[in-house]
């Protein structure tokens, strides 16, 4: 019986995991606190988690059925991730876990988004291709077996998740603007407006959208009447979407053929984005290969996925965290 935090962001998730069931998946989103200011500003979210986190995790326990005298381990997200947002679970989870005597385990954010795919059906587990896409990171990762996998590539500058929100900004869209995208482009013409895709030839697995987000800039820049037509932005949601999930696939299936991999994931909260759901099915339809895409759910932060992948670690006899261990922001895959 595992409970696991996960603070990395804006989202305040508690869950509570045992032997590869979610009994719990408590989160509290802070989109409407950011909303205000287009963004996340780091120490609001670090002062909405340590107001949140309580309730959340109460709410978990019950959820789950259990008082924490039943947990065998607390878990953490470690990194990457804000660092004053990272310190108010990881310590919270370090406190608890001493507390009570278990054992604790910190978690990297992006394995999690890793694994979360096969949540539910590891037994099916194969090799992979994945795709984690998300606001802060674009990553390519090469999955030989079960947590043994290495990156091929990452951005190298914008993460697509983060081109969706600041072109979607430009626009003059909410934040976060990656949904509403979704939800314009889904009545738009794709083909109206030609947008760059970058490193969409270049072999390498390293992704780039900077050049796409000034690309935009400029062709706003230059035809600023198009804003007043619903019409015209419903064309350039589609146009920058249909750019950006033409460089994910592009570059994701072209990897799988590379390592000679049957087997393609994709899992982060860009993940939730249908054009991209739609486009990797047929890609890999074309290709004859496996299709595992995370459950929506567990597609954005959520604490459930760090549970699940400390139990899978904890089951692998992997080394438990020291109660002492800080976190780590700029942790790597």
């Amino acid at each position: 019986m595992i409970l696991a935090i996960e603070t990395s962001c804006d989202e305040t998730s508690v869950a509570v995991v045992r032997d590869g069931a979610i009994l719990s998946n408590v989160v509290s989103s802070q989109i409407a606190l950011h909303a205000e200011y287009g963004g996340v500003v780091p120490e609001l979210a670090a002062r909405e988690h340590l107001k949140n986190f309580p309730s959340v995790a109460r709410t978990a326990l019950v959820e789950a059925g259990i008082s924490a005298a039943n947990l065998d381990a607390v878990a953490a997200t470690q990194g990457p991730g804000l660092p004053t947002a990272l310190l108010v679970g990881f310590k919270a989870a370090q406190a608890m876990a001493f507390a009570l005597r278990k054992p604790f385990i910190g978690i990297n954010h992006h394995e999690a988004h890793l694994y979360s795919p096969w949540i539910g059906d590891f037994a099916a587990f194969e090799p992979n291709v994945s795709l984690i896409v998300s606001g802060g990171h674009t990553i390519l990762a090469r999955v030989d077996s079960e947590l043994n996998h290495h990156v091929l590539g990452s951005t190298l500058d914008d993460a697509a998740g983060e081109c969706f929100d600041k072109t979607g900004k430009l626009i003059g869209l909410p934040y976060p603007a990656g949904p509403e995208i979704d939800k314009l482009a889904e009545q738009g013409d794709p083909k109206a407006f030609d947008f760059p895709r970058p490193l969409i030839n270049d072999p390498g697995d390293d992704f780039s959208f900077s050049g796409l987000k000034t690309s935009v800039r400029y062709f706003l820049r230059d035809n600023p009447d198009l804003l007043s037509d619903p019409k015209k932005v419903r064309d350039l949601c589609a146009g920058i979407q249909t750019a950006i999930v033409d460089v994910l696939v592009t570059k994701t299936i072209r990897a799988a053929r590379r390592t000679g991999m049957r087997c393609v994931t994709a899992s982060g909260g860009v993940t939730c984005n249908r054009a991209l759901r739609r486009e990797l099915e047929k890609a890999c339809k074309r290709n004859g290969f496996a299709l595992r895409l995370a459950d929506q759910k567990y597609c954005t932060d959520n604490a459930a996925m760090i549970g699940i992948l400390a139990e899978r670690k904890l089951s692998a006899g992997a080394a438990i965290t020291r109660l002492d261990a800080e976190i780590e922001p700029g942790m790597a895959l």
